[in-house]
């Protein structure tokens, strides 16, 4: 595979034509189906993810200055990352009965983030144009890895896969027809918002580090062995991101940490292969066997 592997995939438009170099890849994945086996390495993601989404300062400060403690990813890590893996897991497995429970418990949270008389923007987490933004980054962050592990689809399946992440925003407040019509509308969204809506200030760039470098403090580790994990953690984080997010939060890049990050996705593009499928789905299966058993015994989704 030629260098950079990793890089030309976030950086490529949703809407480009497939790479005949990594066609083949996607043809012998069983199914072809972004949540067959893209859950599991959705997690190393994740910190890329919530950077991407929170660069909107709408939804960067509607995290950041959150009033409802126990769904900050800096306080409750474990817990935020299970309600945040199990709407993923709803949106992606759930029933339509499910579906709406999840968003009927997810609302009671968002309603009380709201920007004060204080607050550097205005923000409301009902609002549907910072949901659409989240969606956007949800759908771009699946294509990204599906490219990177998998290959290319073709065009008939990648047009389907993407009016299925329409759930990603439908699920909750935006409305359908907000969806961008096709994947060239919504690479035409995509560099709108990089060009008019994408900025990380102080106060933002600090609580995505500190979750990048795993330095939040709900999580405690021993000093050396934080010193350990932080660096392979921004390491990852950083290199799923695409260039322009990098930029943003002052995250240095280099070619030979690209190679480096293009070794490691092989590595486990390999590993990955020869996965069984219900490890491979792990924990998003999981979780919707607990959120399952959630919803019988009465205990609360988030």
């Amino acid at each position: 595979m030629a260098a950079d592997v990793a890089m030309q995939q976030v950086e490529r438009p949703v809407g480009a034509p497939p790479d005949p170099r990594r066609r083949r890849a996607a043809k012998q994945h069983r199914g072809g189906d972004l949540s067959d086996g893209m859950f599991g390495l959705s997690l190393m993601a994740g910190s890329a993810n919530v950077i991407m989404q929170l660069a909107r300062p709408g939804v960067g400060y509607g995290v950041v200055e959150s009033t409802v403690d126990s769904g900050r990813a800096d306080l409750h890590p474990f817990k935020r990352a299970r309600t945040t893996i199990g709407y993923l897991a709803v949106v992606a497995l759930g029933s339509e009965i499910e579906q709406q429970a999840f968003r009927k418990a997810v609302d009671g949270s968002h309603r009380q983030v709201r920007s004060g008389a204080d607050s550097p923007v205005k923000y409301n987490a009902f609002d549907p144009e910072l949901q659409l933004w989240v969606a956007a980054c949800l759908y771009k962050g699946s294509v990204d890895l599906y490219r990177m592990f998998y290959g290319e689809m073709d065009d008939d399946e990648a047009d389907r896969h993407y009016q299925e992440a329409m759930a990603f925003g439908t699920t909750l407040q935006m409305r359908p027809e907000m969806w961008p019509a096709d994947r060239d509308a919504f690479d035409k969204y995509w560099q709108e918002q990089l060009d008019t809506n994408i900025g990380i200030d102080g106060p933002v760039q600090k609580y995505l580090y500190g979750i990048a470098a795993v330095r939040m403090r709900g999580v405690t580790l021993p000093g050396p062995l934080h010193k350990l994990v932080e660096a392979p953690m921004l390491f990852i984080t950083t290199g799923f991101l695409p260039q322009r997010f990098r930029d943003e939060m002052r995250l240095p890049w280099d070619a030979a940490k690209q190679r480096q990050f293009d070794a490691m996705i092989a590595a486990l593009r390999m590993v990955n292969n020869l996965t069984p499928g219900p490890l491979r789905r792990f924990p998003f299966n999981a979780l919707m066997w607990d959120m399952r058993w959630r919803m019988r015994t009465g205990r609360p989704l988030v």
